[in-house]
């Protein structure tokens, strides 16, 4: 018997919950948007209003507003989203078990074994949104399949509030004609590569040779493929099983354009130590460093290097990064944005990690720094994120300081 997926897609959300917090909002074209001063003047959410003028997720605030002359801007709610995020499971939980969030708006539900309890997939994805509708006011997209990626091809098929089942009868009728691009994980890069390859539809990628997709895209050219053909078996997870980290970064846009050793150094300090923390918070140690660094003109170069040991020391990956900088990047020319992210991850207890033969650790030096992070982390526990950091925040005029200047991203 086949599995009964639902993905079930909150429409606009960051402007419909907007719209709960001020309902005015409702009758104007409107968009959530960033703080443009502090270079983050994107749009993250419009309403439908603002979409019939073509207002689009992710441009700029000045192509909406030339788009729109009369859109209303508000600024971000994240506490509010979150809250109404956590509201939105309960109900889907209220259905099954199995519910599995990807994103703040966005859940896969497993609905096969409650069919005798709510009605066929179709039926419990009608009863979810009236239920979302009257008790929070806001409206759900819900797509029905067999599997995941085509549960959530459904779900962006018809909006707002409406369900599309998408079977193994029909779904060569309306997912084959659909963009290559519509299909889970295929982004703008994979996109380029099918395209050499003559393959722009998901029909076209589900007749390519899969052998020929595996050998331009590797193992997630297969996966596609198989999706592209209705071959997803992965479950769905409940929500509160454990998670695997696979990495830990953060990354941050800064107010002007870091130019020079010094600027890359204070911006490095504070994303390693930030980075630290939280490999320090899941008991974890990275065995490599990655560096992306993306250019005022969103060119973006991404650089990784193994470490001689596993840490989670933020001096020590700080100095892993600049190194890489160093050898990457032409310290002269401007900097929009730098993330920096630990992975490969091991555990901190020490499993897996191996030491030179040949060049012994400093272990008292070690000692004495690991004891001195673990006591910042307990000052700022105790008093708050912005307690204690590196002296060079101080005065700063890049965007780093101030309130949650520490704060995970």
């Amino acid at each position: 018997m086949d599995r009964v997926i639902l993905h079930c897609d909150c429409n606009a959300f960051y402007a419909s919950v907007e719209t709960l917090l001020r309902p005015e909002l409702e009758k104007v074209p409107m968009a959530v948007c960033g703080d443009p001063e502090s270079r983050h003047g994107i749009i993250l959410a419009k309403n439908e209003r603002a979409k019939k003028f073509g207002v689009a997720t992710a441009e700029t605030i000045w192509q909406a507003k030339r788009k729109c002359p009369g859109l209303t801007l508000v600024p971000p709610h994240r506490g509010e989203y979150v809250k109404y995020s956590r509201l939105v499971n309960e109900i889907y939980q209220r259905y099954t078990d199995q519910v599995e969030p990807f994103g703040i708006d966005e859940s896969w539900l497993d609905v096969t074994g409650s069919q005798n309890l709510f009605g066929t997939g179709p039926e419990i994805a009608d009863e979810i949104r009236r239920t979302v509708r009257e008790e929070l006011g806001l409206t759900v997209s819900v797509g029905v399949s067999f599997n995941k990626a085509f549960a959530k091809l459904g779900s962006d098929y018809k909006k707002p509030d409406a369900t599309t089942v998408i079977s193994r009868e029909n779904f060569r009728r309306i997912v084959w004609p659909l963009p290559v691009g519509a299909l889970l994980y295929v982004g703008k890069a994979a996109q380029e590569t099918l395209a050499q390859l003559q393959v722009r539809t998901i029909g076209q990628l589900a007749a390519c040779d899969r052998a020929l997709v595996a050998k331009r895209l590797g193992k997630m050219g297969e996966m596609i493929h198989d999706y592209a053909n209705g071959l997803d078996m992965s479950p769905v997870r409940a929500a509160d099983d454990a998670r695997e980290i696979k990495s830990v970064g953060n990354g941050m846009t800064y107010r002007r354009n870091l130019v020079g050793l010094e600027d890359i150094r204070l911006a490095v300090l504070t994303l390693s130590d930030s980075v630290s923390a939280r490999m320090r918070r899941h008991g974890v140690k990275c065995r490599t460093v990655q560096v992306l660094i993306r250019d005022p003109g969103f060119k973006s170069i991404s650089r990784q290097r193994a470490l001689p040991a596993p840490t989670h020391l933020g001096k020590e990956i700080a100095e892993a990064a600049l190194s890489i900088i160093r050898d990457a990047w032409d310290l002269r020319a401007p900097i929009r944005m730098i993330t920096i992210t630990g992975a490969s991850l091991t555990d901190a207890g020490g499993a897996g990690e191996q030491l030179s033969l040949f060049a012994p650790p400093d272990d008292e030096s070690r000692e004495k720094r690991e004891r001195l992070e673990a006591a910042v982390d307990g000052i700022r526990e105790k008093f708050g994120q912005d307690a204690i950091g590196p002296a060079g925040v101080l005065g700063n005029d890049i965007g780093i300081g101030g309130a949650g200047w520490n704060k995970d991203e």
